[in-house]
């Protein structure tokens, strides 16, 4: 009759001991290798409803400039009368030059507009084929030119209402014109969103445009903006899996508030990296630590 009473020998206990440090060793080889690898911040993929927007982002520019010369040489600016940033009007004098055999030749507006630049000084020479006296943005008209990925340039059509945020106020706009071409290496196209507002704007001002189109509310997966990666081998987003980099290609549809519906390639849970990287490759150890703040 076996004593229950008695300690277990050391010996019988080995094997037990073996065998559980086994089961353990492909775990603990796996953390070793993933605290090697580079910390990236990760959020969960989540199901969201996404209104019928495409946004875009880019600068503000001027849809029409009008250069502004005399006709002849030799002459030289006796009298400046429009500043840069003022408004004027056709036919109003924007300077008097002298000519070389005396008497006073008249600079005018051929539009109306707002003067964006000026190189007049009293006393300089100006020339018809020099830098150009007054440069005039014609009818005060200014375009935001936004970025538009290829999946959502079909969405776009001419006359689209937008809403148009430049610096912290918001002005309205509408589709003009929608661009033919692709830039290969980013995949993004361009739009062109006329604005319509009575404040002033500067040129090369970043906007955010958030453009209607007619199609309905769709709902599905949700990523940050920043986790997409746009490419010539299409969309994709990365997926830490197993403490390793996994790219996944995706099919991304309707954007809003910084965020991306995510049609095919994610499921709900997935972990995935907030701010994708070309510098993440396929396989590589990470270290994995949860966003905690808004991540746009």
């Amino acid at each position: 009759m076996t004593d229950l009473t008695r300690p277990t020998p050391l010996r019988k206990l080995a094997p037990l001991t073996a065998a559980l440090f086994c089961l353990a060793a492909p775990c603990l080889a796996a953390d070793d290798e993933a605290s090697k690898g580079a910390t990236v911040t990760v959020i969960n993929a989540a199901k969201a409803c996404f209104a019928a927007i495409v946004e875009v982002t880019g600068p503000v520019i001027a849809r029409d400039e009008t250069m502004i010369r005399p006709e002849r040489q030799g002459l030289k600016v006796s009298e400046i009368l429009a500043d840069p940033g003022d408004t004027v009007t056709a036919g109003q004098t924007l300077a008097r030059l002298t000519l070389p055999e005396g008497g006073t030749a008249l600079v005018q507006a051929p539009v109306a507009g707002l003067i964006a630049t000026s190189s007049a000084a009293i006393g300089a020479t100006a020339s018809g084929k020099g830098e150009a006296l007054f440069s005039i943005i014609a009818r005060s008209e200014f375009d935001l030119v936004g970025l538009v990925p290829t999946e959502d340039i079909s969405k776009l059509k001419v006359n689209q209402p937008a809403k148009v945020k430049i610096g912290a106020d918001w002005v309205d706009g509408r589709v003009r014109r929608i661009g033919t071409t692709i830039e290969p290496n980013s995949q993004l196209g361009q739009v062109f969103i006329a604005l319509t507002t009575n404040r002033r704007l500067l040129v090369n001002a970043s906007g955010r445009a958030l453009i209607t189109t007619n199609q309905n509310q769709s709902c599905g997966i949700s990523v940050p903006l920043t986790a997409i990666l746009y490419g010539s081998g299409g969309t994709v987003v990365q997926v830490v899996r197993r403490q390793r980099i996994e790219t996944r290609r995706v099919e991304v549809g309707l954007m809003s508030a910084g965020q991306v519906e995510i049609r095919d390639g994610l499921a709900e849970g997935d972990i995935v990296v907030a701010r994708a990287g070309a510098l993440l490759r396929e396989g590589d150890p990470v270290r994995s630590v949860t966003a905690s703040v808004d991540t746009k």
